[in-house]
């Protein structure tokens, strides 16, 4: 709760006289009535004034024990007046279910329609010590801006904390007030006639001083983006001659089309002329992060020496009106609440209008207000604010502390709906959490052969030539070098993983050459091309386990692997024929983020076991002796046992081992006449370098911490808005652009990334086409489908659950999803591969998850505090597309790969994996 900062205790603003009990307000007009009530219904509306809600109905009656004829009389008068409002509502036991009726109601006219809201908040204070004017304190658009004390910027914004006494007082103030509701005004000075015509009609304000009240509400208004060298803002401009402000001329999008009126500085309010809105004195930037569409609320409060009571009054106009010069951007006006009083409670005041100017950014409290039809509609919207506040207690917390907006707000709609008296929700027209996560039409069983296929086909075919022109846009380059840099590294350590273990039949160039002839074909006609296929570690010991047999029984590899190949993609079109894929329905969340868990754990697993092993590579010397420098030294010897591999390497070069100057050898040279390393500088692989995998150390976490670092770069102070989305759009690529070149000027000589440099098979006595029988014998060809049926599920698993988890309705895809044609060109990109004899790919859901997350939309303008909105997913094809082809001339681009260290890969590898954690509940 926050101090008013008067240091004595707030009296109240509407006082009572000894023998008035409460004022009673009917609704229906602004105007107090005089009427007699039973005393035992007033106790119990004052019960709900101090905020306690009983029931207003039964529980009341039940505590009451006699109630005369009057009771009677009354409760059949409330009915007629309920009638002659237009709408019969029921009897409510709560404010809650009176706010949920009110919400519930649908108006035909646009005026009702809630929109978003920047309130602004004004105080009457003196200028310069000569006049009065309408000074600008505090702003808010989701949370509290206040004008610091020196009052030359704002502060930080803050989650708003009320006084409990503000906010009954304010309750008495709507209570005992002018409420006008749908007033039609054009000007500022309609506005004000009309107000105190109605003060004047209803006993609030004597007319004696109206003139005063009308000079004083007419004020010139100075806002907080002013200059102080500037002329002022002339006295509040009018729009009169454009009064539908509301159309959507008036939205912060089209600033050109606003026009205003223009004050003639007489103080008093005269004529009015009409006159452009002045930019030069809107804070555009500030501008930017209304939403379109947004209407203002003015708070305006102050003290006068003219008044002997508070004079109070809402207003909500209908349409909404630009009031040029009320605001501090230019935004038509819907709500205005006015607090005027006499001279000394300038703090209450200032609490009141703080209180208003809360409710009204309060979600449900501000739809209330849109859509309240007289005066008891705004109180029950007060009462249901009241039930869900939370009381500290003075003792055990320093209202001076500021509450920092927090980064996910709770949602509201649970005050929206009605519940049980045993607190549960209705459950009519829900379904569970499980069948709404994989509701939708492409995962429904049609009954007809390929007829999920078809309605795929049926589904994306519009949207293909969208999927290129989407593509238009800085964050999709940003994604494209990102994941390039990504995929490089696991293609070319997956094949050579794979040419060890079959023995170079299948390595590095075919691994560049499959990844890119299948992921091309994948983002051009698949039906998520959001998806990125990769190398996985299930796929690799199938292969490491198939090339065993295949030695160990004399067979062919390669041939039988065509013929599992072939078997394998005739399986995945027999399971697309059949919509198969219609299972994926099954697949839990549960399962789906257990998936996802062990793929990025693995990916940082690896990322820290490569690094781990660069120190049997790069060793260094834990026995080093400092004072035994001297002796310092790594020499070349001949092997005094040599293997066959080395007697095979030097009847290849026609040399023996005395032919050889073994101690003028290099390391490299040593390394292939299979000479061995001796001296204390040495290691198993040659000399000791002590900086290599230090230095890799510090390139794989700077990697790391710089990657994240620049990605979370959208949410920092520096730069303008557009910079800092750039710079997070292309973290992960600028932090490899600044680690080669950190690591290219310090000169140590680091591991780097080796792209083969010629377009031919691995293995001379193979080429690019395999026949599916080679060597082996005929039932090889029958006995393959067996192994393919095991290659069929772990495929259909693998690329379905990476599927689902791209398609999940968090993502907010808009142009829906296609399992039948993803799993389509999956299974013939396989076979291709099979025939031509290169690497399976299937989809890689760390690095899918990490293309997704480079392609987020977040909303441009938020609010002040707010974190920006999340709105969905680029869709398109041409990041994966792009991917692929650079991936298939890499063979052509290794003078400028060749400078990329491996450390800097594994810290993106890590980064990849630790950021695709974060969206997995089961972890977080």
């Amino acid at each position: 709760m926050e101090a008013d900062g008067a240091g004595e205790q707030m009296r109240p603003l509407l006082t009572r006289g000894p023998d008035e009990e409460a004022v009673v307000d009917l609704g229906k007009t602004s105007s107090t009535v005089n009427t007699k009530f039973e005393k035992e219904e007033l106790e119990s509306h004052r019960a709900v004034y101090i905020g306690v809600h009983v029931p207003f109905s039964k529980e009341s009656r039940r505590r009451h024990k006699h109630r005369g004829h009057k009771h009677h009389h009354r409760k059949r008068k409330d009915k007629e007046s309920d009638k002659e409002d237009g709408r019969e509502s029921p009897s409510y036991d709560t404010p809650s279910q009176r706010v949920q009726f009110i919400l519930g109601t649908e108006d035909d006219d646009e005026e009702h329609i809630p929109h978003d809201l920047f309130t602004e908040m004004d105080e009457l204070c003196y200028r310069d010590g000569e006049e009065y004017e309408w000074k600008e304190t505090a702003r808010w658009l989701k949370f509290e801006e206040d004008v610091e004390d020196g009052g030359d910027r704002w502060s930080k914004p803050y989650v708003a904390t009320l006084s409990l006494h503000s906010l009954f007082e304010l309750r008495s103030c709507i209570l005992n007030g002018t409420v006008m509701l749908d007033m039609r005004a054009g000007t500022l000075d309609e506005i004000a006639d009309m107000v105190l015509d109605n003060m004047i009609a209803s006993g609030q304000l004597d007319e004696s001083i109206r003139e005063n009240v009308r000079e004083a509400l007419l004020k010139r208004h100075h806002h907080q983006n002013e200059k102080r060298f500037t002329s002022r803002i002339p006295l509040v401009r009018s729009f009169a001659d454009i009064g539908v402000l509301a159309s959507p001329q008036s939205a912060p999008g089209n600033l050109d089309n606003n026009k205003s009126g223009e004050t003639k500085g007489n103080g008093s309010g005269g004529s009015r002329e009409n006159s452009t809105v002045d930019f030069s004195k809107v804070d555009m930037n500030f501008m930017r992060k209304i939403p379109s569409g947004a209407e203002a609320s003015n708070v305006l409060v102050g003290e006068v020496d003219f008044l002997e009571r508070p004079i109070i009054a809402f207003v909500r106009l209908a349409p909404a009106v630009l009031l040029s010069g009320l605001t501090e951007v230019p935004v038509p006006t819907r709500f205005l609440f006015l607090l005027l009083g006499p001279a000394g409670k300038a703090p209450q005041y200032h609490e009141i209008g703080r209180s208003i100017a809360t409710l009204m950014t309060d979600e449900i409290f501000h739809d209330v207000a849109y859509k309240a039809k007289d005066r008891n509609d705004l109180l029950s919207g007060i009462d249901e604010f009241l039930d869900q506040v939370t009381v500290l207690p003075p003792g055990e917390w320093d209202p001076s502390i500021r509450i920092e907006p927090p980064k996910s707000v709770p949602s509201q709609e649970k005050r929206k709906i009605p519940v049980f008296p045993n607190g549960s929700a209705p459950s009519s027209g829900e379904i569970s959490k499980e069948a709404a996560h994989h509701a939708g039409p492409e995962l429904q069983r049609t009954g007809r052969l390929f007829g999920g296929l078809i309605l795929d086909i049926k589904r994306k075919a519009p949207f293909f030539l969208s999927d290129f022109k989407d593509a238009l846009s800085l964050q999709c380059l940003a994604s494209i070098l990102f994941l390039y840099c990504a995929c490089m590294s696991p293609v070319i350590t997956f094949g050579g993983l794979l040419g060890e273990a079959t023995e170079g039949r299948i390595s590095a160039i075919e691994s560049l050459f499959g990844a890119s002839l299948t992921g091309i074909a994948y983002s051009l006609f698949a039906g998520q091309p959001l998806t990125i296929l990769g190398s996985t570690g299930p796929v690799l010991v199938f292969e490491k386990i198939l090339f065993k047999f295949c030695r160990d029984y004399q067979l062919s590899y390669m041939s039988l692997r065509t013929s599992i190949g072939l078997w394998t993609s005739f399986l995945c079109i027999v399971l697309v024929a059949t919509d198969a894929s219609s299972l994926v329905c099954y697949i839990t969340r549960f399962t789906e983020e257990a998936f996802a868990a062990l793929i990025c754990i693995i990916f940082i697993y690896e990322a820290l076991e490569k690094l781990f092993h660069l120190g049997e590579t790069y060793a260094f010397n834990m026995d080093n002796n400092l004072n035994e420098l001297t002796s310092y030294s790594c020499v070349c010897i001949e092997p005094p046992n040599p293997s066959n591999e080395t007697l095979n390497t030097w009847k290849e070069n026609n040399i023996t081992a005395h032919d050889i100057s073994w101690g003028n050898l290099t390391v490299s040279e040593c390394k292939t006449f299979h000479g061995e390393f001796v001296g204390k500088a040495c290691g198993l692989h040659g000399p000791y370098i002590p900086d290599v995998l230090f230095w890799c150390v510090i390139l794989f976490f700077t990697t790391f911490f710089l990657s994240s670092f620049l990605k979370q770069f959208k949410t920092k102070r520096y730069f303008p808005t557009k910079v800092r989305s750039t710079i997070s759009d292309f973290a992960v690529f600028l932090t490899i652009l600044i680690m080669v070149a950190i690591d290219y000027l310090v000169g140590v000589p680091s591991p780097k990334l080796h792209v083969p440099e010629k377009f031919e098979p691995t293995d001379p006595n193979r080429g690019w086409l395999i026949s599916p029988l080679g060597e082996n014998p005929w039932w090889t060809l029958l006995i393959a489908a067996i192994p393919a049926l095991l290659c069929t599920i772990l495929i259909f698993m693998d690329q379905q659950i990476t599927a689902v988890i791209i398609n999940r309705k968090e993502h907010k895809l808009k142009k829906g999803a296609g399992y039948h044609l993803d799993l389509l060109v999956v299974g013939v990109m396989l076979g291709v591969c099979s025939v031509m004899g290169l690497p399976w790919f299937v989809a890689a859901t760390v690095l899918s998850i990490s293309h997704v997350n480079s392609l987020k939309l977040e909303s441009e303008c938020s609010a002040p505090g707010e974190q920006p909105k999340f709105l969905g997913i680029r869709e398109q094809r041409v990041t994966g597309l792009m991917i692929f082809i650079l991936m298939g001339l890499s063979v052509f681009m290794t003078s400028a790969l060749k400078f990329i260290p491996m450390p800097v890969l594994y810290g993106v590898f890590l980064y990849m994996g630790v950021s695709s954690l974060k969206g997995i509940q089961v972890i977080f």
